[in-house]
């Protein structure tokens, strides 16, 4: 059996990976992909503690976070194309309408 801590070394190192990549990248599509890279650590931490602790209550709480995970992933998308529209541009810098 693989010990815990190696799950959770590789759910951090997943996480650490997603939030670089999110902070780094200007591209929304890529920072919707680092977002999902960081829920899927934590789907990974989730799971590992739940079979850890003999317990379902973690597995059942990883796929809300999946289900979350794509109704946010659905609605991201539908907002970049709505902007896209506007600007054709799928670049973070260039959307400044919000800026006061």
């Amino acid at each position: 059996m693989i010990p815990l801590s190696w799950y959770l070394v590789l759910a951090a190192g997943l996480f650490i990976i997603g939030m670089v990549a999110f902070l780094i990248r200007r591209n929304v599509i890529m920072m919707l992909i680092s977002l999902e890279l960081m829920l899927n650590a934590v789907n990974i931490m989730l799971i590992a503690a739940s079979h850890y602790l003999q317990d379902i209550r973690g597995q059942i709480l990883a796929f809300f976070v999946m289900a979350g995970a794509a109704a946010g992933v659905a609605i991201g998308l539908a907002l970049l194309i709505a902007a896209f529209r506007n600007k054709e541009t799928a670049h973070m810098d260039e959307y400044t309408l919000l800026k006061g």
